[in-house]
C-alpha cells in the first residue's frame, strides 16, 4: 500500500551536494562534462518545442517523430495495440536507432515506458487518422445515447463499442485507467502545480530496480544524479544494496561492495526497535544517516508520483520495516514521520515495495505509527490531506481499531461483573475516552464513528451507539487483520520530549472538544 504525497515540500538547499552511484560528490571534471553535455543537446525555440518538431520539410512519418505524435504500439503488458502519445525521443549512438518514450491512451502514467522501432506498428499518419476517426465516432455514440436518454428510451446505442474496444475486451477493464488513479496522486495541486510537475517528471529514467532477489518495474520518475546517465536518457536497471540502499548501474559493481561488506552489518543502520518471529523494524535518523535516508527517498520516488522530499532529510525518522532470515535483513517498506511535529502528524510519507504488497505490511508501519504515539502518551494523525486511497486504508485501520476496543471493553464488563456479556452494558464514554484509549486525534475518531454509523446526533446531543450486536457486525466487516504489532516487543524511548502543559498533543494536557463536551456517551 502506497500512499501518495503526505510528505510536506521541501526544498533543498542551494549549497547542497548531489551524489553519484555511490554516494560521492560530484567532481570538477564531471561538471564540466555534464555542461558540455548540455550544450550538445538539440536546440530549442522560444515556446519550448526543439527546433526540428517544426521543420516544414520534414514528413511526420520520417524518425525522430514529432513530440506530441500519435502511434499505435504493441503493449508488453498483453500483446494488445494501443494507441499513444510520443513524450519525447533519444538516439542511440552506437547503433543510431531511435526510441520513443511513450504514454498509453487511457493508462496512468506508471505506464509510461520506451519503446524501439520493432514494437512500433503504425507510424504517425496511419495512427493519427485512425483516432481522429475513432474520437469521432465516440463522439457521435454519446449524443446518440444523450438524445436517447432524454426521449426516456432504453437506448442500445449507449452500450455500442466499437470494434477495437470489443477486441480490448476484458483486458482493457483490468488495466488501471488514469480516470481512476490520478485523482489521489494530484490531490491538492492546481492546474499550475501539477502542469509543471507533469513536465519535470514525464520522463521515466529507470525501468527496473533490483532489490534484494526481486527486480520491480519502476512506477515514476526519480531525480537520480545525471551521471547515471550517461550512456542514454534512462537505464534499464538500478541495483540496490538491502543494507546500505546504494545504488548501481552494473550488478558487478553491487557484488564487488557487497564483497567488502561484514555480514554482520547487513542490515539498515540504526536501531533495531522491534523484532518479531519474522519482522524487524529499525529506527533511522535522517540528520545522522543521511546518506541512507536520501538513497531511500530516491527509491521511493520511483513509487511515489508526488514525493518530494530527497535531500533535507535530517528533520525526519525513517522507520525501517524487513523480513529477515539467516540470510540477514530485507527491506520491504518503510514510513517517516517528523522529530518533532506541531501538527500533531505521526506519519509523514508510507510505501510498501511493489514486491511486497498485498502481504497486510502497509497497514503494520500503520499500526506502528500509533504504537510510537502511544509510547510517547500523544494524540497523533497522517500527515493531511490524505489522498483517496490512503484515506481507504485509513479508515479501515480505525474502524478495526475502534471495533476491536469495544468489543474488548464489553469482554472485561462481562468478566468484571459475572454478567452475561449480552446483557453487559458499557458505562459512558466519551469521543475523548476512545482518542486516549487508541492515540487517535479527536477528529479521526468522530469520522470514524461517524462512517461507522456508532455517532448519533439525537435532541442536541451525541450519542455513542454502540450496542454488541451492532459492534460484532462490524467487527466481522472490519476485522483486524495480521500482521500485527506486539507492544511488548517494541524497545524505544521518544526522541523529543516536552513538558506535558505545553505540549498540545499530549493525552494528559486533552479534554472533551467543546462541542462535544458533556454529550457524548454510550447508548
Amino acid at each position: 500500500m502506497t500512499v501518495g504525497h503526505m510528505d510536506k515540500k521541501r526544498k533543498h538547499s542551494a549549497g547542497t551536494k548531489r551524489q553519484n552511484s555511490v554516494g560521492g560528490d560530484i567532481s570538477l571534471p564531471q561538471q564540466q562534462k555534464r555542461e558540455q553535455t548540455k550544450q550538445q543537446q538539440p536546440r530549442k525555440s522560444n515556446d519550448g518545442k526543439h527546433a526540428d518538431d517544426d521543420d516544414p520539410n520534414k514528413h511526420e512519418d520520417d524518425h525522430p517523430f514529432k513530440r506530441g505524435s500519435i502511434i499505435m504500439v504493441k503493449w508488453a503488458g498483453d500483446g494488445t495495440d494501443r494507441f499513444c502519445d510520443v513524450i519525447e525521443r533519444a538516439q542511440n549512438e552506437k547503433t543510431g536507432e531511435w526510441s520513443y518514450y511513450v504514454h498509453y491512451h487511457d493508462f496512468n502514467r506508471r505506464m509510461d515506458e520506451w519503446v524501439n522501432i520493432p514494437a512500433i506498428l503504425k507510424p504517425p499518419s496511419v495512427a493519427g487518422a485512425e483516432h481522429k476517426a475513432m474520437k469521432e465516432q465516440l463522439e457521435r455514440e454519446k449524443e446518440l445515447a444523450e438524445q436517447a436518454e432524454k426521449l426516456g428510451e432504453a437506448s442500445e446505442e449507449a452500450g455500442i463499442r466499437t470494434r477495437r474496444q470489443k477486441q480490448r475486451g476484458q483486458e482493457e477493464d483490468e488495466v488501471p485507467l488514469a480516470a481512476h488513479l490520478e485523482h489521489d496522486e494530484h490531490e491538492g495541486l492546481d492546474e499550475e502545480q501539477l502542469k509543471e510537475h507533469e513536465e519535470v517528471t514525464k520522463v521515466k529514467n529507470v525501468k527496473f530496480v533490483e532489490l534484494g532477489k526481486y527486480r520491480m518495474e519502476t512506477w515514476y520518475y526519480s531525480p537520480f544524479p545525471k551521471e547515471l546517465f550517461s550512456e542514454g536518457p534512462a537505464l534499464d536497471v538500478l541495483y540496490f544494496c538491502e543494507a546500505s540502499m546504494r545504488f548501481f548501474k552494473h550488478k558487478s559493481e553491487l557484488h564487488r561492495w557487497l564483497s567488502k561488506m561484514d555480514p554482520k552489518d547487513r542490515h539498515p543502520p540504526g536501531d533495531e526497535v522491534y523484532r518479531d518471529a519474522k519482522l524487524s523494524i529499525f529506527e533511522v535518523d535522517g540528520g545522522e544517516q543521511k546518506l541512507y535516508c536520501q538513497n531511500l527517498c530516491y527509491f521511493a520516488k520511483l513509487f511515489l508520483d508526488h514525493k518530494t522530499l530527497f535531500y533535507d532529510v535530517d528533520p525526519f525518522l525513517f522507520y525501517v520495516l524487513c523480513e529477515h532470515d539467516g540470510r540477514g535483513f530485507h527491506p520491504v517498506g518503510y514510513f517517516s514521520k517528523e522529530k518533532y511535529s506541531d501538527a500533531g502528524f505521526n506519519l509523514a510519507c508510507i510505501l510498501t515495495f511493489p514486491s511486497y504488497q498485498r502481504k497486510g505490511y502497509g497497514r503494520f508501519l500503520i499500526n506502528f505509527s500509533y504504537e510510537l504515539s502511544k509510547k510517547e502518551e500523544k494524540l497523533g494523525s497522517p500527515e493531511k490531506p490524505l489522498s483517496d486511497l490512503g484515506l481507504v486504508s485509513y479508515r479501515s485501520y480505525w474502524a478495526s481499531q475502534l471495533l476491536a476496543l469495544l468489543k474488548r471493553m464489553y469482554a472485561e464488563a462481562a468478566q468484571a461483573s459475572g454478567t452475561p456479556l449480552e446483557e453487559v452494558r458499557l458505562p459512558p464514554l466519551s469521543i475523548m475516552d476512545l482518542a486516549k484509549m487508541t492515540s487517535f486525534v479527536t477528529e479521526d475518531v468522530v469520522s470514524t464513528c461517524t462512517f461507522l454509523g456508532l455517532l448519533r446526533y439525537v435532541s442536541g446531543q451525541y450519542l455513542i451507539y454502540s450496542p454488541l450486536p451492532l459492534v460484532e457486525e462490524l467487527a466481522r466487516k472490519y476485522p483486524v487483520k495480521p500482521p500485527v504489532v506486539d507492544a511488548a516487543r517494541l524497545h524505544w524511548a521518544p526522541l523529543i520530549t516536552m513538558d506535558v502543559k505545553r505540549d498540545k498533543w499530549s493525552i494528559h494536557s486533552k479534554v472533551q472538544p467543546p462541542e462535544l463536551q458533556h454529550h457524548a456517551r454510550t447508548a
